[in-house]
Parts: C-alpha cells; structure tokens; sequence
C-alpha cells in the first residue's frame, strides 16, 4: 500500500514537472516567436503585400471590416471596406446571405475564410477592436482627429448626437458614438464615409503616436484592448512596420455590387460573380509591389463617353473604373450612337500606365494625342486640351460592360 502511495506521488510529482516545462517552453516560444518578422521578411524576399484584417465590433456584430494591403518594399498600402451585408454564398451555412451572418467574436476564422474568398487573398494577420475598448484606445491617443463636411444634430428622448462640422478631434465617448450611430434619415453611402474617415483618422494616429506605444508600461496597456491573431511582441512589430505607410495617399475602397432582395432581406451582390473584386485586388497589390522611379506616381483621370445606344453604360462603366482607383472626372455621350470599336484616347506620356489601363477591358485599340499634326508642339497642343482628362474611353458595341470583345 506504501509503496502504490509512493508511486502515485512520484508520478503526480513527474506531471507537474512536466506542466512547468511545457508552460516555461511555451512562454518562452511565445516570447521569442514573431510571426510579424517573418511574414514582413517573406513578403519582401518575394515582392508582395501583407495583408492585415481589421474588425470594429459592437454587442459582438461587425460594424466595420477593413482589409489592409501593404507592400514592405515600396511601404505603400490600399484598404478595402467590406460591408457587413455584401451578399455571398456563404459555404459554412451553404446559402446567400450577409457576410456577417458567420461573424463569430470569439473564433473569427469563418468571417475570415469567407473574406479570403472574396478577394482571393490570403490574410496574414487579424485584430479585432470592441466597441468599449475603442473608447479607452481613442482616450490613450490623446484623441483621433477627423474631418466633418456638414454638422451632425439629432436629439431625441433618448439620445443627442451632436458633431460640428470641419477638423474635429474625437475622444473615446465621441469617436465610439461617431462610428457607430445609425439615423434613419441618413443616407447608407454618408454612414459609410463616415466610419471609413474615422478609421483613417484612427490608423493615422497610431502611426503619429507610435513612438509612445513603444514605450514598456503604454504598448502593454494598449496593445492588450486588441484581440489578435499573433502575440503583442509580434502585433507591435508589425505597427511599427507600418508607420511606413503615407496614410495622405491611402484611400479606401468600398466592396461594391449591385443591391439586390435575396430571401426577404436586401444585400450587395458583387459584380460580375465576384470576379470583379478579385480582378480589382490583383491590380491593386501589382501597383503597390510596382517600384516607381523617382517614386512619382501620377493618377490618371479618365473621362468615359457613350458611343452605344446601351442607356446608363457611361456611368456603369465609370462606377467599375472608379472601383479600380481611376479618377473619372466626367461621363457623357459620344458624337454619335453607332460607333462599332472602343477606343482608349491618351494624353499622357506614361505608356505604361496607359497600357494598363486598356489592358484592364482588354482594349487593343490605344490613339495618342499627346502630339498634334501639322507640326504643332507638344506643349501647345498639351494646353489646347488641358481641360480635358489624361485618358477619353469611348465605348462601341464591342464593349460589353466590362471587356472590350472581338477586338
């Protein structure tokens, strides 16, 4: 009997040795391992952007999703904003619905996968910000400063939203109830703008305050209100990678579709199955990873003309362009309805860029007009249509809303 006690003390003794080592090992992994570093390290050896999923939650619902594509070589970024009610079919449930339907706070790998899906990228890194910790992350900040077009007034019984208009510096209380308000009469692309400002105006100044989130005793207090994918030593080398990025020239760009009733409830089909949000990511991380001499990069603006009897297809067609990053500064109708070929009209001397842009609707049919006939000068002939866009599309029937055919 002594013996069967000693032996069960010798063993229960051996088990907890056991546990001390497993849990001494793995805090020392955790410690040691930086998954950030080695995804960075990775997608510099082969030119490509890392990809960082960003989930702003209340009463554990997605009110905004951001999707960060960044380029450690060229440190340049683009961000899409994925709608909670993008309408997909979901293979978790197996049928349509919101892509927030599968939204699960405490295991996010579904949302995630279905995400991955949709733009065909992999994500590397997820983070995930409550409403109540965006609060206490804003006030140890100092604030977020943001830009508002037009004052915001709604008081009622049971709330009071006020916000002036212009610069505006947000604290915790007011940059939560900035980005998560809802008003009936507000309009769903101004609820969308506004989220997205606060988000650009928040990541901007993590990058200014980033010096102090190094700092011991903050980056513990601050980088524990995430809830990440990867540890804290990892999630702080991967922020200060990227203050890299000039948040001045980041945009976002909204999941788009067209809005359609699905099963009694009203959802955002994307365009073309899907396969236009894919083409639009593959595009973009090219011209992120694309190193620019001189590291000057000149946006074109495109103006889109009708020459079809299709009603609406300039203003389809510049909404597509528009989803690419093209700036269409105007849509009309050409001189005339019948116009059999679509052409791409340049007047600007960076082929490359051009290029791709035909390339974008697969259009052969590229004319310059950066020099005149008759002798004119450039520089002349560049100031007789300075008013107009670098680049004119004029549609013909061989376009069918998304790729010239035939050509």
């Amino acid at each position: 009997m002594k013996i069967l006690k000693g032996n069960a003390s010798f063993f229960l003794l051996i088990f907890i040795v056991l546990l001390l080592v497993v849990g001494v090992s793995f805090s020392i992994y955790q410690f040691r391992s930086n998954p950030a570093a080695d995804a960075i390290a990775a997608a510099i050896a082969a030119n490509r952007v890392i990809n960082v999923l960003f989930v702003i939650e209340d009463n554990k619902i997605p009110v905004s999703t951001y999707a960060l594509m960044y380029s450690p070589v060229t440190r340049r970024a683009a961000i899409f904003d994925i709608p909670g009610n993008l309408g997909l079919l979901l293979t978790r449930i197996n049928r349509v619905d919101r892509i927030d339907r599968v939204y699960d706070p405490a295991r996010i790998t579904s949302y995630q996968n279905e995400i991955e899906r949709l733009l065909g990228e992999d994500i590397h890194f997820s983070i995930v910000i409550t409403r109540e910790n965006l609060v206490s992350m804003v006030d140890l900040l100092d604030g977020v400063e943001i830009f508002i077009p037009a004052p915001i007034s709604h008081i009622d019984a049971d709330e009071i939203i006020l916000f002036p208009s212009g610069m505006t510096v947000l604290d915790g209380d007011k940059a939560s109830l900035y980005t998560t308000f809802i008003l009936s009469d507000e309009d769903n692309e101004m609820a969308t703008s506004r989220r997205q400002r606060f988000f650009l105006g928040f990541f901007n100044r993590q990058i200014q305050m980033n010096e102090n989130l190094n700092n011991r005793a903050m980056s513990k207090m601050y980088y524990s209100l995430f809830r990440a994918s990867t540890n804290r030593r990892s999630l702080m080398y991967l922020f200060n990678e990227l203050t890299n990025i000039d948040t001045d020239r980041t945009n976002i760009q909204i999941v788009g579709g067209n809005l359609r009733e699905v099963s009694g409830q009203m959802l955002i089909v994307p365009l073309w199955d899907g396969n236009l949000i894919k083409e639009i990511v593959r595009q973009t991380t090219e011209t992120l990873t694309r190193e620019i001499q001189d590291q000057i990069e000149h946006a074109l603006t495109v103006e889109v003309l009708n020459g079809t009897t299709a009603v609406g297809l300039a203003g389809r067609t510049a909404d597509m362009l528009r989803s690419f990053g093209y700036d269409v500064i105007s849509t009309g109708n050409a001189d005339r309805n019948n116009h059999e070929n679509t052409v791409v009209i340049h007047r600007s001397g960076d082929e490359n860029l051009v290029r791709d842009f035909a390339e974008l609707i697969r259009c052969r049919n590229i004319r310059s007009e950066i020099f005149a006939h008759d002798g004119q000068e450039e520089s002349a002939l560049i100031q007789s249509v300075e008013h107009r866009a670098d680049i004119t599309l004029l549609i013909g029937r061989n376009f069918d809303g998304r790729f010239v055919v035939g050509n």
